[in-house]
């Protein structure tokens, strides 16, 4: 097996009584673009809470890249390389496109306040770096013309798009999309599928992606993991998953030859 960037392991969680995920495995090597599905209700945003520190597993294991994080913080794993979407979009309004991105940018900076308030030669370079980056990364999602516009003022699909942007500007490993399709037109969507395959094969990441639009997921998914009631009911390469009973009588509600007949 490749080297992997994401390794998690038997996760799972309960709430109350409740199993809100069990037996979680993901593993994710570089340049995979991998689909986490399933029904409302299962457990395949708190699985994401699991990865990225929101919640600690009460079992099981995460390995970033060889490190284990299942113990640290949100902000911690960040650094670490793993970065987030919402599925609800958590722009800061107020600020302009370009400094949504810039903002992630100082995930990766290392000047002292000192260096900051004198602007010395190295922070001002560094500043300058974020520039590009944050620009290039806008450029790619078709946005750089909106860089001076407030977050706010953007339509729902480019608010969409700028949150990636975001988090891609943490220079992230593995980058977890929270169904980033969400309310996109047709056009919006194909404009999408391109950039997150680009994005995936310019910078070598991982992706895990969580979205209710199946043609989506089966374009651009390599692989693809079902849950159910928080349980993985089958895991696989689309054209398997597309075929499986269980995942038909996930989504249908009844088994798939009760459909047929």
């Amino acid at each position: 097996m490749s080297r992997l960037l994401l390794d998690a392991r038997d996760i799972g969680i309960t709430f109350g009584g409740l199993k809100a995920v069990q037996g979680l495995t993901l593993q994710l090597p570089p340049g995979v673009l991998h689909g986490l599905i399933g029904p409302n209700g299962a457990g395949k945003t708190t699985a994401f809470n699991l990865l990225t520190g929101v919640y600690q597993p009460q079992s099981g294991s995460i390995t970033l890249d060889s490190t284990r994080i299942d113990a640290l913080p949100p902000h911690q794993i960040a650094k670490a390389g793993l970065c987030r979407t919402f599925q609800n979009i958590r722009l800061f309004g107020e600020l302009t496109v370009l400094d949504n991105v810039r903002t992630a940018c100082h995930c990766r900076g290392s000047h002292s306040i000192f260096a900051t308030v004198l602007r010395s030669g190295p922070f001002v370079r560094q500043e300058l770096a974020m520039h590009r980056r944050s620009m290039e990364l806008l450029e790619v999602f078709g946005l750089a013309h909106l860089a001076r516009e407030q977050a706010k003022n953007l339509p729902y699909g480019d608010q969409r798009r700028l949150e990636i942007c975001r988090a891609l500007a943490t220079q992230p490993k593995v980058l977890l999309l929270d169904e980033p399709a969400a309310g996109m037109n047709p056009s919006e969507k194909r404009s999408l599928a391109n950039a997150i395959r680009h994005i995936k094969d310019r910078y070598n990441l991982a992706v895990l992606l969580i979205e209710h639009d199946m043609g989506l997921v089966m374009d651009i998914c390599q692989h693809i993991t079902v849950l159910d009631h928080g349980v993985t009911i089958a895991a696989g390469p689309p054209a398997h998953i597309q075929n499986d009973p269980k995942v038909c009588e996930a989504y249908l509600g009844q088994p798939v030859d009760a459909v047929t007949t």
